[in-house]
């Protein structure tokens, strides 16, 4: 989700600046609400489990082929897309396909934290490929989107009340990118207890759920929305934040999409591998402490790390995150 959503911004600059150039996203349906607010955008929708399964990807690529495309940009380079893009290379369609940088990746990691440095951004390795398709962007020309209009039920959440929306998400595919809920509890309850904010909390799945609804219920401040919404409902809620709060994970990127101000908590990865939100600041980066813990980033997607890391989101105190987020929404 979060690749996909980092993709909306660079769409909406290339949108932008080429409005004669029709564009047709290719992903699977439930994404198809990211981008319905980008101009001259068609979506095509993907059943990879389904219909255009195995060899039913050739058939998706000729429903692409059928519809006039003049030039593929292969955003993902990853099995399904290589086939697709191939296949319409030999059709005599143009294409061009994101260079990852998975050998700069690989030697951040090999550093072993040692004289490590900035690379290139995802957001600008997708741009990249337009460049390649002679279609070049500048993303400090990106507008964000107007915020959602609000339905009666989400108007309802939020209260009359005038105080600041903050998102949290506190989870994330791998425990050692995910902030320990009870240093995330001691956080909500100096927010709750201010009574300047209106807090929710956003996650998804049975188990998380759960674990939000604990979190929610000692706080008159809070709601936990996992569940309650519909993903369109979700993204609308998400683009009147004031602020969102997240780990190295999905929800900062729907949240950076639509211009609000993200947060984030940094484990055992590092914003130096290129996945920091949309045109988020580098002091809006909390990381583990380095000195502590120096060999950090110990891989990209947090999914391996050494004896002894795996709690280096414990370094990072709530009173650091609170600090932050008092001084982001001044």
């Amino acid at each position: 989700m979060g690749d996909v959503a980092m993709t909306v911004p660079v769409l909406s600059v290339l949108a932008q600046t080429y409005p004669n150039v029709k564009i047709t996203v290719l992903s699977r349906p439930f994404f198809k609400p990211f981008f319905e607010e980008i101009p001259n955008l068609d979506f095509l929708e993907a059943d990879v489990y389904g219909e255009h399964r195995g060899f039913g990807l050739v058939k998706l690529a000729n429903e692409a082929k059928d519809l006039g495309i003049d030039a593929v940009a292969d955003l993902h380079n990853v099995i399904r897309s290589k086939i697709i893009t191939k296949y319409l290379k030999f059709k005599g369609i143009k294409t061009a396909t994101i260079d990852k940088g998975r050998a700069e990746k690989k030697a951040l990691i090999a550093a072993k934290g040692e004289n490590i440095s900035q690379l290139k951004s995802t957001h600008q390795r997708y741009a990249d490929v337009f460049e390649k398709l002679g279609f070049t962007i500048d993303l400090k020309q990106f507008t964000p989107p107007p915020q959602k209009r609000l339905g009666p039920k989400l108007n309802g959440l939020i209260g009359v009340e005038p105080k600041k929306i903050i998102g949290i998400a506190p989870f994330a595919a791998h425990q050692s990118k995910m902030y320990p809920l009870s240093l995330m509890a001691e956080v909500i309850r100096k927010l709750d207890e201010s009574d300047k904010y209106r807090i929710f909390l956003f996650g998804g799945g049975k188990k998380e759920i759960e674990l939000l609804k604990k979190l929610e219920n000692p706080f008159a401040n809070v709601t936990n929305v996992a569940g309650k919404l519909t993903f369109e409902e979700e993204l609308a809620l998400i683009s009147n934040l004031d602020l969102m709060l997240s780990m190295d994970s999905g929800n900062g990127h729907l949240a950076a999409m639509y211009g609000v101000p993200v947060v984030t908590l940094w484990g055992v990865t590092h914003p130096f591998a290129g996945f920091v939100p949309f045109n988020q600041p580098e002091k809006n980066q909390l990381m583990a402490d380095r000195e502590k813990y120096p060999l950090i980033p110990t891989s990209i997607y947090g999914n391996k790390f050494p004896t002894g890391y795996e709690e280096v989101m414990k370094t990072i105190s709530p009173a650091i995150v609170l600090k932050k987020i008092n001084q982001v929404l001044m």
